[in-house]
């Protein structure tokens, strides 16, 4: 069944026409009918069944709306923190990481990133990571956006994170701990990953003494984006609703 996202409310009449870009994609993408069913979602946990009633012009119209109770969020709040990298990364990263359950991104400009984005740039980027988690909320089932922050310098976000008592796990080739001897999070995991060049020797230094603990996976020198992937995938199957 299609899904759509619409920002929230979520329309609570018999009749309900679908935002611009949820219409174009029913439409000109999807090439639906009339009578087809579709799902909407808000991205705060609900959603609503309902079918196309009428398609004009750039108007799609659902009606017989439905509200359905569904739950599809890990157990395991998550916050990533990505590293900067190559646009095409990047987004691949959101849209895994989110299909992953990942709670929050958090983005880092650090003394390796490739990007160096200003604040335009940076503006422009996260609007369009928006999206993509959306798409990627849209074909996975969730109905809960995660929350995808600006980016900012990694040693003003690690100045931050001294004061957070949540679990929090750097990656690194070197690190001498694996993910299975910790204790499962009490609150939120956040899992630190650098860039194509990883950390620096200062940021690494900066993150251990912030509380974040040094851990590896396997014996393998992981690219940024797989590292993303591989241990949000750890995490979920040791702590969350892979297991």
């Amino acid at each position: 069944m299609p899904r759509f996202y619409c920002p929230p409310p979520l329309p609570r009449t018999d009749s309900f026409s679908l935002p611009e870009n949820a219409a174009h994609h029913a439409s000109r993408v999807l090439r639906l009918h009339e009578g087809d069913h579709v799902q909407l979602f808000d991205g705060l946990g609900a959603e609503c069944h309902g079918f196309i009633e009428r398609i004009t012009g750039k108007q799609v119209i659902v009606n017989r709306i439905t509200h359905i109770t569904a739950n599809r969020e890990s157990n395991l709040p998550v916050l990533l923190a990505q590293s900067l990298s190559s646009s095409e990364k990047m987004d691949w990263v959101m849209q895994k990481a989110t299909e992953l359950g990942v709670t929050e991104i958090q983005p880092l400009s650090t003394e390796r990133s490739v990007a160096r984005l200003s604040f335009e740039r940076a503006q422009r980027r996260t609007e369009h990571w928006q999206q993509v988690a959306i798409s990627a909320c849209e074909q996975c089932g969730r109905n809960m956006l995660p929350l995808i922050h600006a980016p900012v310098d990694i040693m003003t976000w690690l100045d931050k994170m001294r004061q957070t008592d949540s679990s929090k796990f750097i990656l690194q080739p070197q690190g001498n701990i694996s993910l299975n001897t910790q204790k499962k999070p009490e609150g939120m995991a956040i899992l630190l990953i650098g860039a194509e060049g990883g950390f620096s020797q200062a940021e690494s230094e900066s993150a251990q003494l912030a509380g974040f603990i040094s851990v590896r996976l396997g014996a393998r020198i992981l690219r940024t984006e797989t590292a993303a992937i591989a241990g949000l995938s750890a995490l979920q199957t040791l702590w969350g609703d892979f297991c």
